[in-house]
């Protein structure tokens, strides 16, 4: 029998504690990273989701919540290859994120372009800032 190398790029307890995390019914899913900013009207959110159809993807915003969800289908039914590594995920994602502002969800917009979704919503009224003016008297 022969050792196999660990690879630092692998780490066999993440998928583990994912299962833990997520529950066993989530193993086949994913969960895309966000990037989540904010100016003084908007706030904004960026999910690479490179080769995703988006036709497939719903994006919905309750309470100051953003949820994008959809899925990814694999090209071809038959796995015929002999994979040495496998890390592109297929299936179902969903992703939940809190908005640092309330928010405007019927003025959203989002686009997608070179792989990258980008939702952009206007923050409400109450949750801009406000400038005072300093009056100086002499």
């Amino acid at each position: 029998m022969s050792l196999i190398k660990w690879q630092p790029m692998y780490d066999p307890f993440t998928d583990l504690d994912k299962w833990f995390d997520q529950g066993p019914m989530s193993v086949s899913g994913f969960s895309p990273a966000v990037d989540v900013w904010e100016d003084d009207s908007n706030v904004y959110v960026e999910t690479p989701l490179p080769g995703m159809d988006p036709g497939k993807v719903n994006i919905s915003i309750e309470n100051d919540v953003l949820t994008i969800e959809g899925s990814k289908e694999k090209k071809s039914e038959v796995d015929d290859k002999n994979y040495y590594r496998k890390e592109v995920r297929y299936g179902s994602f969903h992703r939940a994120v809190a908005l640092p502002s309330s928010v405007k969800s019927n003025d959203a917009k989002a686009s997608y372009q070179n792989g990258v979704l980008t939702v952009v919503v206007p923050k409400e009224e109450r949750a801009k800032p406000k400038k005072v003016k300093i009056d100086v008297k002499k």
